[in-house]
């Protein structure tokens, strides 16, 4: 079936209808790069993705060049992309610097939460317990996601949350989930309730503390698995 151009649509100005459906194409391609559906440094091909995404190639390009300038892929000759790959020390330097973020935010949701907002953070917490058996696995990947996105919404900070953006953690998290001990960790849940438990009594300082805590397991695993032999 031929795709309708870009410029023409039943549905307001070709303008305004094109630049919705880039909009559209970016964040179902944004959403399948953090998702781990192609595997880091895979080939992206124009054929597949106007196929997959229902857009044409023009409207393609522009969404992989703004993807390619924020860090989702790079750009290839031939009007193609790739995945991003971090190295070791790249991936470090993300886990550290959000340890550094997340650490700020849940300091400032423990000044600005509220009783709904720990309530929902309860919930979250509560089925991840749930999550603990065979076959739960994507559903807590769900739900560790979503209870930190309960920590920035509650944090109200928007400076913060945009530096989190940027960083692409999720991608290097997908690209080192291998690495070290098994996930989810069995003591994850209880690292989530203990900054939760935090943010419940409104004391920022130990939010932030419970927070780089829980962050930085990540980051030992990976520098403990790629560190160099002691010398003999």
């Amino acid at each position: 079936m031929a795709l309708v151009s870009d410029a023409t649509s039943g549905e307001g100005s070709g303008a305004d209808a094109g630049a919705n459906r880039t909009v559209q194409a970016y964040n179902d391609l944004r959403a399948l790069l953090l998702s781990g559906h192609y595997e880091p440094d895979s080939r992206l091909t124009e054929s597949d993705l106007t196929t997959r995404l229902g857009v044409s190639r023009g409207t393609l390009r522009s969404v992989l060049a703004r993807l390619a300038q924020e860090g989702y892929v790079t750009a290839e000759a031939h009007r193609s992309a790739r995945t991003r790959s971090f190295s070791v020390d790249e991936a470090l330097e993300i886990l550290e610097t959000r340890e550094v973020l997340e650490s700020a935010l849940a300091a400032s949701a423990a000044r600005r939460a509220t009783d709904a907002d720990v309530e929902a953070m309860t919930r979250t917490c509560e089925r991840m317990w749930e999550c603990q058996v065979p076959g739960g696995r994507d559903e807590y990947q769900m739900l560790n996601r979503r209870f930190h996105e309960q920590i920035r919404e509650t944090a109200r900070h928007a400076t913060l949350s945009r530096f989190v953006d940027s960083l692409l953690y999720p991608l290097v998290m997908q690209q080192y989930r291998h690495v070290g001990r098994a996930y989810p960790r069995t003591d994850s849940v209880k690292e989530h309730e203990a900054i939760l438990a935090t943010i419940a009594t409104r004391n920022p300082e130990a939010a932030s503390a419970a927070m780089k805590h829980h962050l930085s397991a990540a980051r030992r695993d990976l520098e403990l698995q790629f560190a160099e032999p002691a010398d003999l």
